[in-house]
């Protein structure tokens, strides 16, 4: 075997070896184009030290293709230094930081908030009755009727999914602000007294009086004002 090829192929030898060492299992590459100075030292040193086993002359020669062999070999290999996925050749964004989302080219992946979904308030249902129905005029008493009315609505008030009753009493606005306030007072107290006697949870059941300030209906006339004296029950589920 002649004297180049005992010195060359031994070089080549070196470069297949350096080639599998600077490739992982996946394909990344810690010795690559980043790192080629290293692997032409390595190259140089290997080549150099073969050449020298034949001739001090050829220690040069072999030092000289190993420097070049080494470099070519991990200049052609592509590592992934940030470690994101992607080729450091086609990495644009070559310092993301660990664990970070990228696109195809390495670069982070836009970053939106997270959509928080509204929180649905559920509006109480509300049961009117005409005060009229309930009770005498100028009267907090129920009336027999009124009883029959709270009745046909005691299922609504009884199921499971209710929380919470609110009795509210509500006036006209004939006579003083004073009275009417205590007026609605009372006859909203009646009907949570009666819903109580008919086994409603205490701990669900409240009530209270707006007098004339809630109106909806026109005090001017008899139909408003008819409208106006009502007793509601507000339902939370």
């Amino acid at each position: 075997m002649s004297v180049l090829t005992r010195t060359v192929l031994p070089v080549l030898l070196f470069g297949s070896l350096l080639t599998g060492c600077a490739t992982h299992s996946d394909g990344t590459a810690p010795l690559n184009q980043r790192t080629w100075p290293i692997c032409s030292l390595i190259g140089g040193l290997v080549g150099g030290g073969l050449g020298a086993l034949e001739s001090g002359g050829w220690a040069g020669g072999g030092a000289a293709l190993g420097i070049l062999t080494g470099g070519l070999i991990c200049y052609a290999q592509d590592g992934d230094e940030d470690g994101d996925g992607v080729f450091d050749r086609r990495d644009r964004c070559p310092d993301t930081p660990a664990n970070t989302p990228v696109e195809h080219h390495g670069c982070p992946l836009p970053q939106y908030p997270a959509s928080v979904k509204p929180v649905e308030v559920v509006q109480p249902e509300v049961i009117t009755l005409p005060s009229d129905v309930l009770f005498a005029f100028n009267k907090s008493d129920l009336s027999p009727s009124a009883k029959s009315q709270l009745d046909s609505v005691m299922f609504k008030l009884q199921l499971a999914d209710v929380v919470s009753i609110k009795v509210v009493g509500h006036t006209d606005s004939v006579g003083s602000d004073e009275y009417n306030q205590a007026l609605s007072e009372r006859r909203a107290s009646s009907v949570a007294a009666y819903l109580l006697s008919q086994g409603i949870a205490p701990s669900k059941l409240t009530s209270e009086g707006k007098g004339e300030s809630q109106p909806v209906a026109d005090n001017d006339t008899e139909e408003g004002r008819a409208k106006n004296r009502r007793v509601e029950l507000h339902i939370n589920r």
